[in-house]
């Protein structure tokens, strides 16, 4: 393995003295810019590496994999299929090893470190490094009493954050399973959107919290899971000691209205019942591609107001304790269907709920979005 490795880490340089496919691009994943993968006009992949020892080498892209094939100077080569636009995981199995690619950038995902290729979209700007003031993303540490550790989180202050007099309003903005609190400041490009987002006047400025939700009490408990008691391990952490060290720390409101929580798969599950049943902590709950509803293995039968007393049956209170409700997911996401189908019982019964749905699958191109469409709605009130 290691052979095969060097060996791709060579030929990648080799590979700058080529001429590469007309209208194909490097990825800004690429380490070598001059390098493979190459997204080509269509948006296929074409990946080569050189592994002259190898018997059997693919690439799994999207959970679809490619079968490489060898030439005679030991060069595997293979075109993929289009790819819709946004952020993949992608691994190379070499062997059946299924590796990171070492001629991408490295991503925690998929409960591992991945290999990702970022495919460009159309009218994206806003997800990108503009020309305008700069925040600032810092990666700090606070005691867990949960988990008796310290624990990392990645804050997000606006660029003027230093000579802001006034606190700021505070996102808790929560990754998904198989992610940690890299998820959003890295794949998600958080940094990238406030900036712009403040720059045009479309948001406020505020500080983004990205916590690491994976947390194991000492006395048991694991904080994950679609049910109210699945997610009293990670609510004990961020209630009473990621919430407390932030406002200790930074700048930052400590009232309902100046606090959102959002989050995506998993963390959208945990910003549901986390957000809407703790109302006296936060008036602002982004949700974004859960599969509580339905669509993933063991959802099924999601009863609304068991989950949330009150939202159906004294919605006039509930509508009053929030001043952002928002719920998103993909279009072509398995969740979609049960997604739209709660917000209709919601709207049915006059509950105050933003929802939009974004062209792709369970992935970082519609999270981007859904961010980029709720930080616009956040603390105007």
């Amino acid at each position: 393995m290691l052979t095969v490795v060097c060996c791709t880490q060579l030929a990648a340089q080799g590979f700058s003295r080529e001429q590469f496919p007309e209208g194909s691009y490097s990825p800004v994943t690429n380490i070598n810019p001059n390098g493979y993968p190459r997204v080509l006009a269509d948006n296929s992949v074409m990946f080569r590496v050189s592994a002259p020892q190898a018997q059997l080498v693919q690439i799994d892209l999207c959970g679809t994999k490619y079968d490489m094939t060898k030439q005679d100077n030991g060069i595997w080569t293979v075109t993929t299929q289009p790819q819709v636009p946004g952020f993949h995981y992608y691994f190379m199995i070499v062997d059946g090893v299924s590796v990171a690619d070492p001629a991408s950038q490295t991503f925690y995902g998929c409960s591992r470190w991945s290999s990702a290729i970022e495919i460009k979209e159309a009218e994206t700007d806003d997800f990108e490094v503009q020309d305008v003031a700069h925040g600032e993303v810092r990666t700090v540490y606070y005691y867990s009493k949960v988990d008796e550790t310290w624990r990392p989180l990645m804050i997000y202050t606006p660029a003027n954050y230093q000579a802001v007099k006034a606190n700021l309003p505070v996102v808790y903005i929560q990754h998904g399973g198989g992610e940690d609190h890299r998820g959003w400041m890295e794949q998600g490009r958080t940094a990238q959107i406030m900036d712009n987002l403040i720059a045009a006047g479309k948001a406020r400025p505020m500080v983004v919290v990205s916590s690491n939700s994976n947390v194991r009490s000492r006395n048991g408990g694991f904080g994950g899971g679609y049910s109210w008691e699945g997610m009293q391990t990670f609510r004990k952490e961020l209630l009473e000691n990621i919430i407390p060290f932030v406002e200790k720390n930074y700048k930052v409101r400590k009232d309902p209205k100046g606090r959102a929580m959002c989050g995506l798969s998993m963390g959208g599950g945990q910003s549901f019942y986390i957000g809407l049943r703790d109302p006296d902590v936060f008036a602002n709950v982004g949700v974004f591609s859960t599969g509580m509803f339905g669509g993933i293995r063991g959802a099924s039968n999601f009863d609304l107001e068991k989950e949330v007393p009150g939202i159906l049956s004294d919605t006039h209170t509930f509508n009053k304790q929030f001043d952002v409700f928002f719920m998103t997911c993909g279009e072509q996401d398995p969740r979609i269907e049960y997604t739209r189908s709660i917000v209709k019982t919601m709207h049915d019964k006059s509950v105050e709920v933003r929802f939009k749905s974004y062209p792709g699958d369970h992935e970082w191109q519609v999270w981007r979005k859904s961010f980029y469409d709720f930080a616009q709605y956040l603390f105007k009130q």
